[in-house]
């Protein structure tokens, strides 16, 4: 378990971040410079906050006002940065065992059992410059994984890495968390590496967290426009609450009408919200949008288009100037026809349009 509330002021920057979690992999999610390697700094006992209190398994490790700072040593965290600082005139054997309580064979003990963990052993005697960017890693990870600890905290710990060689360690990283019954806290701007490694989502800007909770819960629901954009919905309309009913929301933007599903918050005819559908939810049709009765459809055309290989980017146009983004997998591009026919209907299902109050808008009752 550990829960972290802290607050540091850095020149004009301010860091406010509070979250708890248990022996998951939390995800502290942002652009660069928005607080998560700070917060990381923070836990580790690096970086010394003005305020807050730092808990690691029910051991208060940080308590501003009670005085209370244990030495990063102390704290019982492995700790990862995306520079690994692997000493290069040593072993791979010592890298391991530095820091490492006990006699000499307690500590060349437990150096094979996490090398041998993360498939290190006969590496031993080799110096970190014959190795590779991924064994170099996994020696990084073994030399923190050796002290027994508890939470792990990874600094985009992959970044330096090949795509392949990322894929390796991301899937060696779900491995050893489910088999040691780690906590992680894991740090990274790659949406990609979120998606596939949250447990939970943290999402950082300007120095706080913006949503915190499921990674499902924070793709599926965003809480606002901004975490909508900073986690990779390409498609925000504004607009405003034209109906409340039980069967759903409508919501009319820039003379379209939305309708969407029912949703938990409350909200009033009149309000000012944001409706957002990720580009992966999007519907391509053929035929007209009368034609195929479908509701909260519309007619647009190809105006840009993008491969990455197994996908397609695409940007269309309505009539009235509205754009929406596409995205599809090669093959039903393939199927459609897309390259050979530029005019389609877009659908956007009431079930994947996603309604948020809009920035100043007031809460019910407020």
């Amino acid at each position: 378990m550990i829960e972290v509330d802290v607050h540091r002021r850095l020149g004009a920057f301010n860091l406010d971040v509070a979250f708890a979690a248990a022996g998951e992999t939390v995800v502290l999610f942002g652009h660069s410079g928005s607080g998560k390697s700070v917060t990381l700094q923070s836990v580790a006992g690096l970086m010394r906050p003005d305020a807050g209190r730092v808990v690691i398994d029910g051991r208060v490790v940080f308590d501003a006002a009670a005085g209370i700072d244990v030495p990063p040593q102390e704290r019982g965290v492995g700790y990862v940065v995306q520079h690994l600082a692997l000493f290069p005139h040593l072993t791979v054997r010592e890298n391991v065992e530095f820091g490492v309580r006990g006699t000499r064979e307690e500590r060349r003990r437990r150096a094979s059992e996490v090398l041998s963990l993360l498939d290190m052993a006969g590496f031993d005697d080799r110096r970190p410059g014959t190795l590779s960017g991924g064994q170099q890693q996994r020696v990084a990870l073994a030399r923190a994984l050796a002290r027994d600890v508890r939470l792990l905290l990874l600094d985009e710990p992959f970044s330096a890495l090949d795509d392949a060689l990322r894929r390796n360690m991301r899937a060696e990283l779900v491995r050893l968390r489910n088999e040691l019954g780690l906590s992680v806290l894991f740090v990274t701007h790659d949406l990609r590496e979120a998606h596939l490694l949250a447990d939970r989502l943290a999402v950082f800007d300007a120095g706080h967290v913006l949503q915190y909770g499921t990674r499902d819960e924070v793709f599926a629901h965003p809480a606002s426009r901004r975490v909508a954009e900073l986690t990779g919905v390409a498609n925000v309309f504004g607009g405003r609450v034209r109906a409340v009913r039980a069967d759903g929301i409508e919501v009319e933007s820039a003379g379209r009408v939305w309708h969407c599903v029912p949703v938990a918050e409350a909200f009033r005819v009149g309000d000012a919200v944001d409706v957002a559908i990720r580009a992966e939810r999007v519907i391509l049709r053929r035929g007209s949008a009368v034609d195929t009765g479908a509701v909260n459809s519309l007619e647009a055309t190809v105006v840009e288009e993008h491969a990455y290989g197994a996908t397609h980017t695409l940007l269309l146009d309505a009539a009235d100037g509205m754009r929406v983004e596409v995205d599809l997998a090669s093959r039903p591009y393939e199927v459609l026809g897309v390259a050979q026919q530029r005019t389609w209907t877009l659908e956007l299902p009431p079930g994947d349009l996603h309604v948020m109050r809009a920035a100043g808008s007031p809460e019910p009752n407020s």
